[in-house]
């Protein structure tokens, strides 16, 4: 009896050893973090379980929207972007896929990424007829700039970022430096994020470029100004995504499609149970939003995030792996 104990237990030790050697041919991983929240958070929980439920050996590499898309369609390194808004370089996006660099695996958020522009909820009710991107350029001494007071400041994210880019193209469209305004360079993340809490301590005018999901509007009440035109594709495409494109034209913004990118010799040497798990790992904005709040009210980092992640919601990340994977993970934590 206890020799047919032994032998069952080396043949399923075996099996799972070599379940183990099979995922871990993934090797070594590079993992882009890009500077917002949910990017920072989904890159760490990649890492963990790609290292502790699949025996990779990734690290975080830290990048942006542009540089990094960028990077993965004519190098194909880093190995995987988590969470890509592909919306905002279709064109570079389009000739990786087809060139055989990149390959998208699934969305982390299949809500999709809201962008545009905002104001406060409190700005916005006492002035109701602020409702468009037009309706705001009318009125640049409700906002001024400290800097010139004589004229209005839209707040742009950092540069890198491809918000950034069309926000710069949408204010040549609207052409708000002839209606008085001046697009204001945040320099990052932090400095956008401050700008925003700033104007909400003052409860003062704040107009400016955010996107959703994140952590900050689940913080402060802010309407998203309408664009007062429709989407254009062929326009968005051709000029609003394209920093040095002369001539943009007025576009609405559209719901962003948001993948995960996967550089292709990756994908091929990963093995199938890591790259299901790229294709399966995702979640709403409701959750991540949830999260974003818990990290901002904790001062947590992205790997902490990841770890309160998955002790958390076990009856999400489970259904996204193997079952060995799970075991090792919990075991992990």
């Amino acid at each position: 009896m206890k020799s047919l104990l032994a032998s069952t237990c080396l043949i399923f030790g075996i099996l799972a050893a070599s379940s183990f050697a099979h995922a871990a041919d993934c090797g070594d991983v590079t993992i882009a973090s890009m500077n917002w929240q949910s990017a920072e958070v989904i890159s760490n929980l990649d890492k963990f379980i790609l290292n502790e439920g699949y025996g990779c050996n990734a690290e975080i590499t830290i990048g942006d929207t542009v540089p990094t898309i960028t990077s993965m369609a004519e190098k194909g390194q880093p190995d995987i972007a988590p969470e890509a808004w592909i919306d905002l370089l279709p064109d570079v996006v389009k000739k990786g896929t087809e060139e055989g660099r990149i390959i998208q695996v699934g969305s982390p958020l299949p809500d999709g990424g809201i962008q545009g522009w905002w104001i406060p909820k409190y700005f916005a009710e006492a002035h109701p007829d602020i409702k468009t991107i037009p309706d705001l350029l009318k009125h640049p001494e409700l906002f001024p700039d400290q800097e010139d007071p004589s004229k209005g400041a839209i707040f742009n994210g950092p540069q890198g970022w491809g918000g950034t880019v069309v926000t710069t193209q949408l204010f040549k469209a609207f052409e708000g430096e002839k209606a008085g305004w001046t697009l204001v360079d945040t320099g990052s993340a932090a400095g956008l994020d401050g700008s925003i809490a700033k104007a909400y301590a003052r409860e003062e005018a704040w107009a400016g470029y955010y996107w959703a999901p994140t952590a900050l509007l689940g913080k402060y009440d802010m309407v998203q100004l309408e664009a007062g035109v429709p989407y254009d594709e062929a326009e968005w495409k051709r000029c609003n995504t394209v920093a040095d494109c002369p001539d943009p034209k007025p576009s609405a913004w559209p719901v962003d499609t948001i993948v995960t990118l996967v550089a292709k010799p990756f994908s091929e040497k990963a093995g199938p149970e890591v790259m299901d798990y790229l294709t399966k790992r995702s979640w709403s904005n409701e959750t991540i939003n949830k999260l974003m709040a818990w990290m901002t009210d904790n001062q947590a980092t992205g790997e902490l995030g990841a770890k309160q992640f998955l002790k958390e919601n076990p009856d999400i990340w489970k259904a996204w792996v193997s079952p060995e994977a799970a075991s090792r993970v919990e075991s992990a934590l």
